[in-house]
């Protein structure tokens, strides 16, 4: 059974504020601004899913690198197997417990326990013993309306969700599930270009450029139609309901290459004779078009760069990509970021949220950036440092420099849709942990603790995605 006091302080007097402060926002709707859940999952009005496993452990990528790290195979785990019989859905599960005692002091088995918990009721403690027996009765309760999937958004309390889509995505299945009155949540698409901005990265780059045309109707044989073919989907995503456009490359430069050099790079990159440091120039280009696009269509940037994506290439080769081989690198956004925030930092209507997984830069660049330039905020703990101890040191890092109002609020980032509720929860908890230190040091009265937490699940999100 999990307990009502986690991650709340030891000491009682401020356990006892947390508790005041928590009992402002436990309950609050969630906005999720940004995840990878996929759309069918919304749309068909009786989906449920079809086991634990595929509830729990084959999409989430948190889950299955751990048993990865243990000797565990990803396809005994379901990853990227196009038949998984209900017998090998089960024995995953009991790999689960299996190997439960490796998921000591994470943050999965958190989320996981939170779940077990308060979605499905079962208080019993998981591991070798019980992970067959748990098994049985998470998949009976699947098979019922309580827990379809659309039952679930309704009893996460959702108030709004965007999921990641293909850029050539036509989004009907959001069109339809917004027009659907029975569907208890907003739902947005997200406008990811990243593989129409890697020329080098992307093998069949000149196919995809091609096709972006056809779906357009520009001549994306030139840098020109590219350009226009670039705005016209973002454009399209907004008229669908979609909030922000988000980007993940190696760095967060945008400095352009002359115009006069660029029809010739254009060519290169499409005849597949361009070099690395060519592709690079122009990828950069490419961002700094996005920039300036989004002063236009008012999309919010979501960047999370610095990534080392597909880290083993054997891992990519048989399973694909996001399948839990991507590896934190060191980043650098302040001396980035400067010609892009020198232009268009002080434009409020421009939003560009930097998310990390470099907890080094927080205090030294991205806290001061925020507190000083109006279009600027900091994103929540990510990836890695989506765990207890790291959001506590992300706020003490930030808030001193940016204030609460410059943060993004939580970003759960998640392809799990049962560690959606567990994530926000955890966020929420830390958060009146630490505003609780606060109120206890005489800094913030506890009416202006509360109202800072409050703001943080709802007015600081909606804010920031331009959600009113």
């Amino acid at each position: 059974m999990v307990n009502a006091d986690r991650l709340f302080p030891a000491d009682p007097a401020l356990r006892d504020i947390t508790r005041e402060l928590y009992a402002e926002v436990k309950d609050l709707p969630i906005i999720s601004p940004h995840g990878h859940v996929p759309i069918q999952w919304f749309h068909d009005k009786d989906y449920h899913f079809a086991n634990p496993t595929e509830l729990f452990i084959t999409p989430d990528h948190y889950v299955t690198r751990i048993m990865h790290s243990q000797g565990v195979e990803l396809k005994d785990l379901g990853v990227n197997q196009k038949e998984f019989t209900p017998e090998q859905s089960k024995h995953a599960f009991e790999l689960f417990g299996k190997y439960w005692y490796a998921y000591a002091g994470t943050p999965m088995r958190y989320w996981f326990e939170d779940a077990l918990a308060n979605v499905f009721g079962i208080d019993k403690e998981f591991g070798p013993d019980t992970a067959g027996e748990i098994y049985d009765e998470l998949d009976a309760l699947l098979k019922t309306d309580e827990f379809s999937t659309r039952a679930l958004v309704k009893k996460f309390n959702l108030e709004f969700i965007s999921t990641t889509d293909d850029t050539f995505d036509d989004l009907h299945l959001h069109d339809e599930t917004n027009a659907d009155p029975d569907f208890p949540a907003r739902l947005a698409p997200a406008f990811r270009p990243d593989k129409l901005l890697e020329p080098k990265k992307t093998p069949d780059w000149a196919a995809q450029v091609a096709k972006l045309g056809e779906v357009t109707g520009e001549d994306t044989s030139t840098y020109e139609g590219f350009f226009e073919a670039m705005r016209k989907r973002r454009l399209y995503f907004k008229e669908h309901g979609a909030v922000l456009s988000d980007h993940s490359h190696d760095d967060v430069r945008s400095d352009r290459v002359p115009d006069d050099e660029l029809p010739a790079l254009y060519k290169e990159a499409l005849d597949g004779t361009i070099s690395e440091e060519d592709a690079t120039r122009l990828r950069r280009t490419f961002f700094n078009d996005q920039i300036r696009l989004a002063q236009e269509d008012g999309l919010v940037m979501t960047v999370h760069p610095s990534v080392f994506r597909s880290y083993d290439k054997g891992n990519l080769a048989t399973y694909g990509p996001d399948t839990g081989a991507d590896i934190p690198a060191r980043a650098e956004f302040a001396a980035a970021l400067q010609p892009m925030l020198n232009q268009y930092g002080s434009n409020k209507d421009f939003h560009f949220v930097a998310f990390t997984m470099d907890e080094t830069v927080y205090s030294r660049e991205l806290a001061p950036l925020a507190g000083f330039y109006p279009g600027f905020y900091v994103g929540a703990p990510w990836w890695f440092i989506d765990s207890p101890e790291p959001i506590l040191r992300y706020l003490n890092a930030v808030t001193t420099a940016a204030g609460f109002t410059k943060l993004s609020g939580f970003i759960d980032d998640t392809r799990a849709l049962c560690s959606i509720p567990a994530r926000h929860d955890m966020n929420r908890r830390l958060t009146c942990r630490f505003v609780a230190g606060l109120v206890a040091d005489h800094r913030l009265s506890l009416e202006e603790g509360k109202r800072v937490v409050r703001d943080s699940v709802q007015a600081v999100p909606r804010k920031v995605f331009k959600l009113d």
